[in-house]
């Protein structure tokens, strides 16, 4: 006779823990590959990385922070707030700084919505939005972009009483494209009050266009916008997971309430505050940036390949119809094609763009061997 507690294993499989409904219908988040058995030299041009590396003082100030690993961090991050508010010009009262700029992204739907709202971002736009906002029981409406950019009409039509936040990813990724200034206000204007419009602005450090703003300014004259910004990006600080935003205050003390007590590093801190110290090493990352992504978009153009104008790091480029591939696109056999020779690039299949894959600006080695590989498929 068995234990007056025990259960037969049907009754706990029955009682099994359950999630909460509608998270078995996430789909993971997929970061890029990288090769890892290819012959000669691999490059990875899918996950938008600097191009140069990382700053050296920030990875002498990683190394020197290595020795006091054993203590805590400064909860408030405030070294790298202050030089954040110095470099931007900003209140260093309203900046958050986070475990990437994924963690705040994913507390503003986890602090704003829930089950019987709904979170609007373009068809086209990152990710991390919708996942987050799934999470939390919201729903997600995607807006039609026109010409692989977002489209503020778009977005209106899909806003109603029961939005709760608008993201925009601006320049976008994987698109590369942006919205003007003018039209960031446009959006801006139309909201109510209380639906919190969301700038992430990963890739402003990229972009030198007159009429483009990360929408900071924007967060000083609402209460209701707040930005993000990265330092995996142009810094090249992915590994330590360190972003930042900018909020209202109102907005800032409720994100300050649900983050982790100690959510960024003691060694991300250091390396932040090296970093933005660094500004040659930036505009050096910026103009290698700018000048290796013209190559790359005149010599894939001379293949007959499009590459969309981007604002970014990486370029998405589409592949000609190819019968007898999935979609009737090329775009996955040269997936595999580069991949199989030691260059991984970005498929984005995920983003509704089956056609297309989204190539990271790299090195200058990386961005040739790529053009040489390409360049046997696609013979000018």
């Amino acid at each position: 006779m068995p234990p007056p507690n025990s259960q037969t294993p049907n009754t706990q499989q029955a009682a099994a823990p359950r999630p909460r409904p509608g998270i078995m219908d996430i789909k993971p988040y997929v970061p890029g590959s990288e090769p890892e058995s290819a012959a000669g030299d691999v490059y990875k041009l899918s996950a938008n990385e600097s191009a140069l590396g990382a700053s050296p003082r920030a990875i002498e100030a990683l190394a020197q922070a290595a020795r006091a690993a054993h203590l805590y961090p400064d909860g408030s991050a405030t070294a790298l707030r202050e030089a954040l508010g110095a470099l931007h010009s900003l209140d260093p009262a309203r900046i958050i700084c986070g475990a990437g700029s994924d963690e705040l992204l994913q507390l503003l739907p986890r602090a704003y919505a829930g089950p019987g709202d709904t979170v609007v971002q373009s068809a086209h736009g990152f990710l991390v939005y919708a996942i987050a906002s799934k999470a939390c029981g919201a729903q997600v409406r995607f807006a039609p972009e026109k010409n692989l950019t977002a489209d503020v009409d778009a977005l209106l039509e899909a806003v109603d009483e029961t939005t709760r936040l608008v993201f925009l990813a601006n320049p976008n990724n994987p698109t590369g494209t942006y919205l003007a200034e003018a039209e960031l206000r446009r959006l801006r204007e139309a909201l109510r009050e209380d639906i919190i419009l969301v700038i992430d602005a990963a890739y402003a450090e990229y972009i030198d266009a007159p009429d483009y703003s990360d929408g900071a300014q924007m967060v000083d004259e609402c209460p209701n916008v707040v930005m993000t910004r990265t330092f995996s990006k142009i810094y090249g600080l992915g590994g330590l997971r360190l972003g930042w935003g900018y909020f209202p205050e109102d907005i800032a003390d409720v994100i300050n309430r649900i983050r982790g007590p100690f959510n960024v590093s003691a060694s991300a801190i250091a390396a932040g505050v090296a970093a933005l110290a660094d500004q040659d090493f930036v505009a050096r990352n910026r103009a290698h940036n700018a000048r290796e992504r013209a190559f790359l978009t005149q010599q894939l153009g001379g293949m007959g390949l499009e590459a969309h104008p981007s604002a970014s790091n990486f370029l998405l480029v589409r592949f000609p119809g190819m019968p007898g591939h999935a979609s009737g696109s090329a775009a996955g056999a040269i997936h595999d094609f580069l991949f199989e020779r030691g260059v991984a690039v970005r498929r984005v299949g995920a983003y509704g763009l089956p056609d297309y894959l989204r190539i990271s600006i790299g090195s200058e080695a990386a961005n040739r061997r790529l053009i040489a590989l390409l360049g046997e498929k696609f013979p000018a």
